[in-house]
């Protein structure tokens, strides 16, 4: 072998083994770092499950079925550390998932809880357990406070009812059911006028001669527009003409909440009473304003009365499924998220009113509206507050000490997150079928 050759190649040798041990030994504290932070959720983590508990006690929820608090806690990695940022919605789909993981969240504050049930396996095969573990992979956690919210003084009952008792500009405007239209004859589809044209051309094509086969053609008319849903934006005096509360009123509990300190007052659904009766297109009106302008949503009113004629003197409120709240309540109208038939029909036979909104088109706008500012207020003390707390009771890694050096503080509300349901326009055609009378 060559001399010179002999000498590149023991030159080599070494290098490779220095640069094998150099990776051996950041492999070694990468690992050591791993095991230290796995029994750990991030600082930023705690500061808002800490601000959530405060805002709303765990122990104001239902507990006779409901399943609030954190429903999943994710190890926190300061290597490769999340955003200092909340994501808000409803209901956490995969396209919520989605758009935490992409935004890099830290926490998703997820309304209705993804965990109802007790899980005996966690596996990919299951939508709801695939959005857990992706979270979970990321380093992203779950809190859901539900009824904790639905009870809490200022919640999402008086939400609702600030709604019903606002006032738009005066005079408020007259809402009328839309007058049944006469019958005209139909204007024939494009399919009919093609249809009726290749009759023509047949007609005139000589005898004995086949006839060419037609391509198929496909109507372009849309019958009905797409589904539409309420707006996401936030609904705030500067973002309506609706001012909540001014209408004068009281209003109650349906049913309480106690032993909560600092939290007397608190209870599930509300009862209004007005001082002065206010016509039931009034209250339409406001309800459309008040959670972000729908298209149009549920109305039931007893048979043989008129829309117009219509006077409410007392509300009975609860968001989402409002039948175990609602069921007995005296009041002119029941205003909740969503009834079956029955209790429906049940209500209308003994001369109530109810409007329904769709589930969570009930409860969807107070995220925007009420929780997004609340929640960033009372975060930025409460992360303050732990960020020193913890860079005096910790001796710190480099990477713990750029995490609580952060300051940054970003609460947010989900453009995924969306009722199942939305409203289904018919579009080029007079009205059918018959007016609410």
């Amino acid at each position: 072998m060559d001399p010179e050759c002999s000498s590149r190649v023991q030159l080599v040798f070494p290098v490779c083994r220095l640069e094998l041990l150099m990776f051996r030994t950041a492999l070694g504290r990468a690992a050591r770092m791993s095991t230290y932070t796995t029994d750990k959720a991030s600082p930023f983590t705690r500061a808002v499950i800490s601000s959530m508990r405060k805002l709303y006690p765990e122990a104001l929820a239902d507990k006779s079925f409901d399943n609030t608090g954190l429903l999943l806690e994710a190890p926190f990695d300061p290597i490769r550390r999340q955003m200092n940022s909340v994501l808000l919605t409803i209901d956490l789909t995969k396209r919520v998932a989605d758009e935490a993981i992409e935004r890099k969240d830290c926490v998703v504050v997820a309304y209705h809880p993804i965990i109802f049930k007790g899980l005996k396996s966690l596996t990919l095969a299951d939508s709801q357990q695939q959005s857990l573990l992706r979270l979970a992979l990321e380093g992203i956690s779950v809190y859901s406070p539900h009824t904790a919210v639905d009870a809490a003084s200022g919640g999402l009952a008086d939400w609702l009812a600030d709604i019903v008792t606002g006032h738009l500009p005066s005079p408020e405007p007259a809402t009328h059911t839309a007058k049944q239209e006469k019958t005209q004859e139909p204007i024939p589809e494009e399919n009919e006028a093609s249809a009726n044209s290749e009759g023509k051309a047949h007609l005139d094509q000589p005898a004995g001669e086949k006839k060419r086969p037609q391509r198929p053609r496909m109507s372009m008319q849309r019958t009905y527009s797409k589904p539409t849903y309420p707006s996401h934006k936030p609904v705030d005096a500067s973002k309506t003409d609706l001012e909540p509360s001014c209408v004068d009123h009281t209003r109650s509990v349906i049913s309480p909440v106690e032993g909560v300190e600092g939290f007397e007052g608190a209870g599930m659904g509300r009862l209004i009473t007005f001082s002065e009766p206010q016509p039931l297109t009034h209250l339409v009106e406001r309800i459309a304003h008040g959670v972000g302008s729908p298209k149009g949503f549920p109305l039931a009113i007893p048979q043989g009365k008129q829309v117009e004629d219509i006077q409410i003197r007392t509300v009975g409120v609860s968001a989402g499924s409002g039948h175990s709240i609602l069921k007995g309540v005296e009041a002119d109208l029941l205003f909740t998220g969503e009834l079956s038939h029955h209790e429906a029909l049940a209500a209308t036979e003994k001369g109530q009113c109810v409007i329904t909104l769709f589930h969570s088109n009930s409860e969807r706008g107070y995220l925007s509206s009420v929780l997004r500012e609340k929640l960033t207020n009372i975060l930025k003390e409460e992360w303050e507050r732990l960020r020193k707390e913890v860079a005096d009771a910790e001796e710190l890694t480099p990477e713990w000490e750029d995490a609580v050096k952060d300051e940054d503080v970003l609460v947010e509300c989900s453009q995924q997150d969306r009722d199942p349901f939305g409203v289904v326009i018919l579009q080029s055609s007079k009205q059918e079928g018959k007016p609410l009378s």
